[in-house]
């Protein structure tokens, strides 16, 4: 057996969906799927699910490719799924010239998965500034100070700039706020997915009708 098939076993043997996960009554949800996000993560933090506030943030490059990594989320309300960015990171340059996203949530605990999709919208500065303030002084340190994605050559070069962003910090604990940016996904789709060791999985999506100016629940095939 050759390296590949050793872990193409190992894949195939490794256990998943084992439950037992609760059965759901999707007609007892809400009208918004922003409540019922707030539900679960309730629900996934009382479940000892870890970081659930952590979620993939796709967005699109200019080359027209999808780009995705993890972040945490900061707000949901009305207008949607919030979360910060550095305005000169790739995610804030690609956010800037094409704002589709997508974000996703998965909580294995409870074998449950959220998907929203929808518009990024930059958020009033000021809001930017309450949360950037609100970082500790080591997040900022980090945030401010790393030249985001860009080839590190000489390790030397992140140390000395850590030790100028820290100075600048101690003069003005709102240093680097300039490049700070909060979104919130406006979302024109949102799905619920409910695992299930059958794979006969739950699936609910709230679609956003501009006609009726509200949301529609739809159950969509497992």
């Amino acid at each position: 057996m050759s390296i590949d098939d050793t872990f193409r076993t190992e894949l195939r043997t490794t256990k998943v969906l084992e439950g037992p996960f609760p059965d759901l009554n999707f007609d007892t949800f809400r009208s918004n799927p922003q409540d019922v996000f707030k539900n679960w993560f309730h629900e996934a933090v009382a479940a000892g699910v870890r970081e659930p506030h952590a979620m993939t943030v796709s967005t699109v490059d200019k080359e027209g490719c999808p780009d995705a990594r993890v972040l945490i989320l900061k707000n949901v309300d009305s207008r949607g799924w919030h979360f910060a960015v550095k305005a000169d990171s790739p995610k804030g340059k690609q956010l800037a010239g094409n704002g589709s996203a997508a974000l996703t949530f998965y909580w294995p605990l409870l074998a449950r998965q959220v998907r929203v999709k929808g518009r990024a919208v930059a958020l009033p500065g000021e809001e930017s500034a309450m949360d950037y303030a609100a970082r500790p002084v080591a997040s900022k340190v980090s945030a401010i100070a790393s030249e985001q994605s860009e080839v590190l050559v000489d390790r030397r070069d992140l140390e000395r700039k850590l030790v100028a962003t820290r100075e600048a910090l101690r003069r003005d604990s709102m240093a680097g706020v300039e490049k700070w940016r909060v979104y919130a996904v406006d979302a024109h789709a949102v799905e619920f997915w409910q695992g299930n060791a059958s794979r006969l999985h739950q699936r609910l999506q709230y679609v956003w009708s501009k006609d009726d100016c509200k949301w529609v629940k739809q159950l969509l095939w497992p």
